[in-house]
């Protein structure tokens, strides 16, 4: 059970209020993990590690507060914390990417695509329409350890200059970890990702999203992720953590 923890003293608020639509949801009543994350980081404007505490929920006015005691910031659904966010930066190794055709490829192959637990994931949803989700539906590549995923973005996706708004690319580096973690079937949930943006992607850009399995310990796998452009370029890294759920 989380426990919720009190408002410091003097906590102030840091954005405007968070609202996630329901568009944007992971699970059918609560919010993508990696576009809740990537919302965070970008109200804050600063490279974060984000710690889920409960599922966020939609269509809810949420509350960014800085709480300077513990050099961290918390979202608050009125006094109940959703998420911690932590300065952290991100330095994990990434792996060569596969080509666009290999990724096609490994697409077929994702498990998601045969039996999915929340098929209508923003992210890796197949119940998703075109331009709707993300559609990111990773899978082993073939001779290699890890998985990997077409993602053609939507031109939904774009910012005032005609770029992926980078929450988007924060929920793109969330599912593909999910898939290569090593979980034997069982369901796990995000509990932390830390993302470092290094460039950006245009809206019907042929981008290689791709997981590979980093560390397990008990219920906890860690897993990185990473974004490539048309031309290769790496435009994102992330380093998650996946809580394998308890058996009922």
């Amino acid at each position: 059970m989380l426990a919720v923890r009190a408002r410091a003293p003097g906590a102030r608020a840091v954005s405007a209020p968070i609202v996630i639509e329901p568009r944007f949801r992971g699970p059918p009543e609560s919010a993508n993990g990696g576009y809740a994350c990537g919302r965070i980081a970008v109200e804050l404007g600063l490279p974060v590690a984000v710690r889920l505490l409960a599922p966020p929920p939609l269509a809810t006015t949420l509350a960014l507060r800085e709480d300077g005691q513990r050099n961290r910031w918390l979202l608050l659904d009125g006094e109940r914390p959703v998420a911690e966010a932590r300065p952290a930066g991100v330095a994990i190794d990434v792996p060569a990417p596969p080509s666009h055709e290999a990724a096609v490829e490994a697409a077929r192959r994702c498990p998601g695509l045969v039996h999915h637990p929340l098929p209508t994931c923003f992210v890796c949803g197949p119940q998703r329409a075109p331009g709707d989700g993300l559609r990111i539906f990773a899978g082993p590549v073939e001779g290699r350890p890890l998985v990997a995923a077409p993602w053609v973005p939507d031109d939904s996706l774009a910012d005032g200059r005609g770029r992926v708004r980078p929450e988007f690319v924060w929920a793109a580096l969330d599912c593909p970890g999910f898939f290569a973690a090593p979980l034997g079937g069982s369901l796990a949930l995000l509990g932390e990702l830390a993302a470092r943006i290094e460039g950006s992607v245009l809206p019907g850009e042929r981008c290689v999203v791709i997981g590979w399995p980093v560390a397990s310990e008990g219920r906890k796998h860690r897993t990185g992720t990473a974004v490539f452009a048309a031309d290769g370029r790496l435009v994102a890294r992330a380093e998650a953590t996946w809580v394998v759920l308890r058996q009922a």
